[in-house]
C-alpha cells in the first residue's frame, strides 16, 4: 500500500541521515539519533507485520480492518510528529535532521493522519465490549490447536491462582510445574530424538504468550528450559545432549541461567567469576546476581572465566553445573554455594537471587562442548531466541492487561452507565488492542525469521523492544481504567503492572536493544 511505501522511504532517509552523522562521530556520541532511528525502523517493521496479517485474514472480521487503520494512522502520525522511546523521551524528525522528509511523509499520508478517528476508536472498543477480538488464526491446524490447548490450560490452572501466588511470593506449585511438563512445555524445541517435541520457535512463542497471559512467571519458567535446551542442542557434546536434554524436556530437571554479575550489567566481557580445572573437577569462585529460579533449579548454565589470561569475551566458558534442588528451609544445600533472595515488585513465582560461589565444584565434563573460551559464542547463539521469547512474554502480559481493563470497563458503572462508553476509556481500550496486535505480529514475524535459520538479531531486538513497551503501556492504561481500585493490591491489574515493568529491562534493556538494532541495520546497509 502507498502508506507503507511512504514509511519505508522515510526509514531509508533516516538511515542515510544517521550514516552521514556517523562519518565524523561515534554511535555513542549520536546515541539519541541512533536509538531514534532504531525506533523508526521498529515502527515500520510493525506496520509491515500488521499489513501482512491483515492481508492474510482479509475483511471477514471487521475488527481487523479497524485495527489496521488505527495502527497505520497513529504510527505514521508519530513518525511525523514524535515517536515515543520512553515515558518522557520522544524522537522527533529534527533529531535526525529529517524535517523536510517528515513533511513529505505527512503530505503522502495526509488522508490517514489528518482524519479524526474518534469514531473508529469508539467502534473498535464497542466490538471488544461485545466480545469480538481480532483474528488470531495461523491458518495452520496444528498451531491453532496448540494455542487452544494452552489457553484452556492457562484459564483453568494459572489465571484463577496467579494473583494469590504473587501476593504470597510463592513459587509456582510443583503440581502446576508437573502439569506444564505433561503438556510438553519444557521440551518444545528439543529434538524428538532427545525426548522433546521437535517443534519450532513460533510454537514456543505461542505457548509462552499463552502462559504469560496467565502469569509471567509461568511463561518464564518455560523460557528457562528453552534457553538451557538451546545452549545444549547447539553447543553440547553428544554425551551432554544425551545426559541433559531428555531430563529437561520431561521437566525432571529445571535449569537456570547464571550469567549476570554485580556491577557488570550488559557488559559480559567484564565478568569475573572464575572456574579452574583441578583434580578432575571444576572449582568455581565468584558472585552472580539476578539469577531467576536459582533455589529450585537442578542445573545451572553458568558463564565463567576459565582462561584468566584472556581478556574480555575470549576467556569465558559455559559450564553445565548440576546442583541439588533447594527447599524452603534449605534453599542452597550445595557445598560451596550460598544465596540470598532479592525482593522484587513483580515477576514472581520463581524468585530472584544473588549467589556466591566459594569453591563449588562441577564435574570435569561440565564444560559445554568440551572447549574453553567459547562461552560468549554459545550465549550469543541463544540471544535471538531468548529475546523472541521475552517479546512473547510481553505480548501475553499486554493481552492480560487489556482483558482486565476491558472486564472492568464493561462492569463498572458511573453516572448511570458502564464506563466503557466514555470516550477516554474506550480510546485506551482501542489503542491497547492496536498496540497488542502490532506487538504480537512483530513477534511472530521474528519467530518466523528464526525458523528459516537465518540470523535474526535485528528482528528479535525489534520484537522485544516494541512488545515490552506495549506491555507497560497496556498495563498502565488498564490500571488507569480501574481508577483507585487499580492501585489496590487485591486487584489483579496491580500485579500485571509490576510484571510488565521488568520487560523493558531484562534480556537486554530497551536502550541496549535500540543500540543493537541501529548497529545491525547500518552494517546491513554497508
Amino acid at each position: 500500500m502507498a502508506a507503507l511505501a511512504a514509511a519505508r522511504a522515510y526509514l531509508a532517509q533516516a538511515r542515510a541521515a544517521l550514516a552521514d552523522r556517523l562519518t565524523t562521530r561515534t554511535i555513542d556520541q549520536e546515541q539519541r539519533a541512533a536509538h531514534g532511528f532504531a525506533w523508526i525502523a521498529t515502527s515500520v517493521a510493525a506496520l509491515e507485520a500488521v499489513a501482512e496479517w491483515h492481508a492474510l485474514n482479509g475483511d471477514a472480521n471487521p475488527v481487523d480492518t479497524l485495527v489496521a487503520r488505527l495502527a497505520f494512522a497513529e504510527t505514521l502520525a508519530q513518525l511525523v510528529g514524535g515517536l515515543p522511546m520512553g515515558q518522557n523521551e520522544l524522537v522527533r524528525p529534527a533529531d535526525l535532521g529529517l524535517g523536510l522528509a517528515a513533511r513529505r511523509l505527512a503530505d503522502a499520508v495526509a488522508e490517514l493522519i489528518d482524519t479524526d478517528l474518534a469514531q473508529t476508536r469508539a467502534e473498535l472498543a464497542a466490538h471488544l465490549a461485545d466480545g469480538l477480538w481480532p483474528s488470531e488464526s495461523f491458518h495452520n491446524a496444528e498451531l491453532d490447536a496448540i494455542r487452544d490447548q494452552f489457553r484452556r490450560f492457562t484459564d483453568a490452572e494459572i489465571v484463577p491462582h496467579a494473583h494469590r501466588w504473587h501476593l504470597a511470593n510463592a513459587l509456582i506449585p510443583d503440581e502446576t510445574v508437573r502439569a506444564m511438563a505433561d503438556l510438553g512445555t519444557f521440551g518444545v524445541c528439543i529434538p524428538e530424538c532427545h525426548g522433546g517435541l521437535g517443534l519450532d520457535k513460533l510454537v514456543m512463542c505461542v505457548i509462552t504468550e499463552e502462559l504469560s497471559r496467565g502469569w509471567i512467571g509461568a511463561g518464564s519458567l518455560g523460557t528457562r528450559s528453552e534457553i538451557a535446551g538451546e545452549l545444549i542442542v547447539l553447543g553440547g557434546t553428544e554425551a551432554q545432549k544425551a545426559a541433559w536434554l531428555p531430563r529437561i524436556a520431561s521437566g525432571e530437571v529445571l535449569p537456570t541461567a547464571v550469567f549476570t554479575e554485580p556491577d557488570t550489567g550488559s557488559d559480559l566481557g567484564s565478568l569475573q567469576t572464575r572456574a579452574r580445572l583441578g583434580d578432575g573437577q571444576w572449582v568455581i569462585d565468584g558472585a552472580k546476581t539476578w539469577i531467576t529460579h536459582a533455589a529450585r533449579s537442578d542445573l545451572m548454565t553458568l558463564l565463567a572465566r576459565t582462561l584468566p589470561d584472556q581478556k574480555g569475551y575470549a576467556g569465558l566458558s559455559m559450564l553445565l553445573v548440576p546442583k541439588p534442588r533447594g527447599t524452603e528451609d534449605d534453599p542452597f544445600p550445595a557445598p560451596g554455594m550460598t544465596g540470598s533472595e532479592i525482593d522484587v515488585l513483580g515477576y514472581r513465582g520463581m524468585r530472584e537471587y544473588a549467589l556466591q560461589f566459594d569453591g563449588m565444584t562441577a564435574p570435569a565434563d561440565a564444560l559445554l562442548g568440551g572447549e574453553e573460551g567459547q562461552g560468549f559464542k554459545h550465549l550469543m547463539r541463544t540471544f535471538e531466541g531468548a529475546r523472541i521469547q521475552t517479546a512473547a512474554r510481553a505480548v501475553g502480559v499486554a493481552r492480560r492487561a487489556l482483558e482486565l481493563g476491558l472486564g472492568y470497563a464493561t462492569t463498572r458503572k458511573q453516572f448511570g452507565k458502564a464506563i466503557v462508553h466514555f470516550p477516554r476509556v474506550a480510546d485506551k481500550l482501542a489503542m491497547s488492542l492496536v498496540d497488542f496486535v502490532m506487538a504480537r505480529e512483530l513477534t511472530y514475524a521474528a519467530a518466523r525469521a528464526k525458523v528459516t535459520g537465518k540470523r535474526c538479531d535485528i528482528e528479535a531486538g525489534m520484537a522485544k523492544l516494541h512488545a515490552a513497551r506495549t506491555a507497560w503501556s497496556n498495563a498502565d492504561a488498564a490500571l488507569q481504567i480501574h481508577g483507585g481500585n487499580g492501585y489496590a493490591l487485591e486487584y489483579e491489574i496491580s500485579r500485571v503492572l509490576c510484571d510488565a515493568r521488568i520487560l523493558n529491562i531484562f534480556e537486554g534493556a530497551a536502550e541496549i536493544q535500540a543500540q543493537v538494532i541501529a548497529r545491525g541495520l547500518l552494517a546491513a546497509r554497508n
